[in-house]
């Protein structure tokens, strides 16, 4: 059994689709957009020397698409594949993956305005794990950070600082660029990377509506001038990135600052809509040396 996912939201309003699904009980999400369908387990063939949360590879169609176990991933003691299961296959970072859940409650629409963002406590890592919690009455949801389970299991499909060789021993540019983005572990590589190739003031924020209030102190104060470029994520809590490019873009002072999207959803659907709103690029992670140049670019 197949579910095909297709649910559309109008563009900028910071709402966004969650799809809701449980492992030993716990509520856990995933953002819409991520989702390609639900899919009853299929035979995996398994891959030698891999991850431990790695089941192997399975090919529905055309694809190869490789399985992660997620209640395995998120403890280790759960080595037995569940007899009762489901695989939610995504795609993000332009790559097809499916992670075994145990069941899948359906989907809810929710404003990222009440998105919470957990601290580092929750699920322990460098950055933790939860993106933010969502609330639906008294059930708390736990928003998964699948981009960094990811990049755990395989690292090389993260922004590699390497990339950005081709650009170290520039001239120095002091052009302010502001970025959104709520991932700690990906703003310290966004800045790491940005800074080795030339540009040395870069500030961050944590999410979208810290940039906005920032960006209507700076246009009150007259200071929005120093704005060279600003980069956003789409994923983050208070304020996603296509609600933050709409109201750069319609706002009559604002509007000329070149804005980059920089995210793991770009895809086809997703670059319409970012015109739409008037974005100047949009771009994929962790393509970060295409966004280097065409930050250059803009900035010229």
């Amino acid at each position: 059994m197949e579910k095909n996912i297709d649910i559309l939201l109008e563009s900028g309003n910071n709402e966004f689709n969650i799809m809701e699904f449980t492992i030993n009980g716990d509520s856990f999400g995933i953002n819409v957009a991520k989702v390609k369908e639900i899919m009853m387990p299929r035979p995996v063939k398994q891959m030698p020397k891999a991850h431990p949360s790695v089941e192997g590879i399975f090919k529905p169609r055309e694809d190869l698409i490789t399985v992660i176990n997620l209640p395995q991933y998120l403890d280790a003691s759960q080595t037995e594949i569940p007899e009762k299961s489901l695989f939610i296959i995504t795609n993000f970072n332009n790559m097809n993956i499916a992670f075994r859940v145990h069941t899948v409650e359906g989907i809810r629409k929710i404003s990222w305005k009440d998105i919470q963002k957990p601290d580092k406590t929750i699920y322990s890592g460098a950055d933790g794990l939860a993106t933010g919690i969502a609330q639906y009455g008294d059930q708390l949801v736990t928003i998964l950070d699948f981009e960094k389970i990811v990049a755990d299991i395989s690292p090389e499909t993260s922004i590699q600082v390497s990339d950005i060789d081709d650009f170290m021993g520039r001239r120095r540019n002091e052009r302010k660029i502001m970025v959104a983005e709520d991932s700690k572990l990906l703003t310290a590589l966004i800045l790491e990377c940005l800074n080795k190739a030339g540009y040395v003031n870069v500030v961050t924020h944590d999410n979208g509506q810290e940039l906005w209030d920032k960006l209507c102190k700076m246009r009150d104060d007259g200071t929005y001038e120093e704005i060279g470029c600003i980069i956003t994520d789409i994923e983050m809590p208070q304020m996603d990135g296509h609600r933050v490019t709409k109201l750069i873009k319609t706002d009559p002072v604002l509007k000329k600052l070149p804005v980059i999207i920089f995210s793991s959803l770009i895809s086809e659907e997703m670059k319409i809509k970012g015109k739409q709103l008037g974005a100047d690029d949009q771009i994929s992670k962790p393509e970060i040396a295409h966004l280097v140049d065409r930050i250059d670019k803009l900035l010229v």
